[in-house]
């Protein structure tokens, strides 16, 4: 697997902090029990293979299985709430992304909040985006998508991970600034649902 050099670096200084978390630990005589990561996405998604990178190292660094628990959906709210309401033991980590900061302002009725029930310990990675279309679709660049879009109102589905979350926000960021009119297509995560999204 191909991991990109500045995600490696963020991963290496994310993981920079391990080993004074593991003195730490071991001090406090934690832990004695399996420790679980809570991921947002289903498995297969960048978010879930990043989660288990850090398992491995953070499992030889702890002494303890590191198990990978994917709670999928609402843009990362059902993550974001099984932690939140876990014991605060240290038992229950979870993979935290800009979706979880971003749905402070989306969700009013939200129970937890990232700021106020979670507590930071590491940078993993950073993200990136692109706009991909299927090869039989007509446009292969973003200005010929967007004049294909304008000359097609209402006619293109422009797929998403998820109601909410940063894929579905870039992609009404897209449709605001260019003026097109797209149907937006929210799917439960990657990489199955968006493989399916765009007919590979």
């Amino acid at each position: 697997m191909k991991v990109v050099r500045r995600e490696f670096l963020m991963m290496t200084a994310g993981s920079a902090a391990l080993p004074f978390l593991s003195r730490t630990a071991r001090a406090q005589t934690y832990p004695t029990r399996p420790v679980t990561l809570v991921v947002f996405v289903p498995p297969g998604g960048t978010p879930d293979i990043i989660g288990r990178l850090i398992g491995q190292p953070l499992s030889e660094q702890l002494g303890q299985s590191i198990i990978i628990d994917n709670r999928p959906g609402v843009g990362g709210n059902l993550a974001l709430q099984a932690v939140a309401c876990a014991p605060a033991d240290g038992y229950t980590l979870l993979q935290v992304a800009t979706p979880h900061a971003v749905n402070v302002t989306l969700y009013e009725k939200i129970t937890v909040s990232v700021t106020r029930d979670i507590v930071p310990i590491a940078i993993t990675n950073r993200d990136s985006f692109v706009l991909m279309v299927n090869p039989s679709f007509p446009a292969k660049s973003v200005s010929e998508f967007i004049a294909y879009a304008k000359a097609n109102p209402g006619k293109i589905n422009l797929a998403s991970t998820g109601t909410g979350n940063l894929t579905h926000l870039c992609g009404e960021l897209l449709r605001m600034m260019s003026g097109i009119d797209v149907v937006h297509v929210p799917y439960r995560g990657t990489p199955a649902d968006a493989v399916r999204a765009h007919g590979w």
